[in-house]
């Protein structure tokens, strides 16, 4: 009867365990990039992202207008202004150095840039094995129910149920 009570325990505390423990990919960051107390510098002026990362570029309320354009065309946030709000998103396969300037204030230093690594491999799950039909199989459910019946039986058959 112990023997039952402990085996019951033991199949219901370890159902739970079973699962996924594949490592599971980050999720894609946004890192944020915005104008530092002097007005004439980005904050932070350099940054380094993983593919898949979006860079926000954000402000408000500035003294003077700023933008934030891409040496090379890759983005730009649009004419200067004294607030905006633009993301740009570096997709697999752009790995690499992105040059920017706020096209006002370039001649005062103000440039950034940013460093894209490349992101982690995609593996590609193999295909399982196909299971034979003729296997049997429970659920923790269905397992638990049976052995709780058992249980009661053996209680009832004992005379202390």
């Amino acid at each position: 009867m112990r023997v039952l009570l402990i085996l019951s325990v033991l199949v219901l505390l370890t159902g739970g365990v079973q699962g996924d423990l594949a490592p599971q990919a980050e999720e894609p960051q946004t890192v944020v990039i915005s104008v530092d107390s002097t007005n004439l510098r980005f904050s932070p002026s350099s940054v380094t992202i993983t593919e898949g990362d979006t860079v926000r570029f954000f402000w408000s309320g500035q003294a003077l207008p700023h933008n934030a354009v891409e040496a090379n065309g890759v983005f730009d946030s649009g004419d200067p202004e004294r607030n905006v709000d633009y993301s740009h998103t570096f997709e697999r396969g752009s790995a690499g150095t992105y040059e920017f300037v706020c096209e006002p204030h370039a001649s005062a230093g103000m440039v950034g840039q940013i460093t894209v690594e490349p992101g982690p491999a995609i593996v590609e799950n193999e295909p399982e094995e196909p299971v034979a039909e003729n296997t049997p199989s429970l659920s923790l459910g269905a397992t638990a129910a049976v052995l709780v019946m058992a249980w009661v039986a053996s209680l009832r058959r004992h005379g202390n149920g």
